[in-house]
């Protein structure tokens, strides 16, 4: 009895003992630390901030240097920072409809660039600004886009309504998101009534379908980010022009500009055509 008693009690210490050494070998192991990356930071621009002040009589200042009732792309010597935070806060659709007639890109078939969207509409239909703004041009352009305006917006964005039939604001009106601006039309070079819709942010052509979502009549995000690395770039052709030439005037190859267009070494180029080159 006691013998027994005894051998319980030595295997009870053995495995308290063991315990306390497994314990003890555990806790003295070093600890495997791995040091917290702080995240990047993100400056939002103050035009984003809330309560900040909007000012309709001098639209996006952050941005453009100046007020112009100019040109639509007079931004040569402005220099585009690396990225923009363009808000689709307040936004409207410029048309209620919903069908899409040319997209945004090149055309192979014209050898040319469509720097917008056309959206079929009836002649007469209401246009509509897509944010708060003031507009900037209002004018007739006969072998283009007819009858058009243009309208700089706080956000950064600058949009342009063409093929109009009449305008209905002038230059330097500040008009709201949503207000009838023009009616639609089919002036200018054009083969039936629509509205040619631009997004430039300086001078530098967008992607609608980025934003605006004609086809559900929604925006597509609440924040789209601008970034001039993935901006494209396009060259007009001048007399005198070769697909080499173009490629070292704008440090590309040829295979990259043949790839962007759809074309081939033996497309014949002409003047005046665009050809994209990054």
């Amino acid at each position: 009895m006691y013998m027994r008693a005894v051998c319980r009690f030595m295997v009870l210490l053995t495995v308290l003992v063991s315990g306390v050494v497994k314990s003890t070998a555990q806790d003295a192991m070093p600890a495997r630390v791995v040091p917290v990356q702080p995240m990047m930071s993100v400056t939002q621009p103050a035009h984003l901030n809330a309560g900040t002040a909007i000012d309709l009589e001098n639209p996006a200042s952050f941005l453009y240097p100046e007020w112009s009732n100019s040109y639509v792309n007079n931004y040569d010597n402005v220099k585009l920072p690396d990225s923009v935070i363009i808000s689709m806060k307040g936004y409207c659709m410029p048309t209620d409809s919903t069908y899409i007639t040319d997209k945004f890109g090149y055309r192979p078939r014209r050898g040319r660039q469509h720097f917008g969207l056309d959206i079929r509409i009836k002649t007469g239909d209401t246009i509509r600004a897509a944010f708060d703004g003031k507009v900037r041009i209002s004018r007739y352009e006969r072998r283009g886009y007819g009858h058009y305006l243009v309208i700089r917006h706080p956000n950064g964005l600058e949009t342009l309504y063409g093929h109009l039939s009449k305008k209905l604001v002038n230059e330097n009106d500040i008009v709201h998101a949503g207000d009838p601006i023009a009616l639609g039309g089919n002036t200018g070079r054009s083969t039936g009534p629509h509205l040619h819709f631009e997004t430039r942010i300086l001078g530098n052509a967008i992607n609608p379908a980025l934003m605006f979502d004609f086809p559900h009549q929604r925006a597509v995000t609440d924040y789209y980010v601008y970034q001039k690395n993935t901006r494209a770039v396009y060259y007009r052709v001048k007399s005198g022009d070769t697909l080499s030439g173009i490629a070292l005037k704008n440090e590309t190859s040829v295979s990259s500009i043949c790839k962007l267009n759809g074309i081939t070494t033996k497309t014949v180029i002409k003047p005046g055509q665009t050809l994209r080159v990054q």
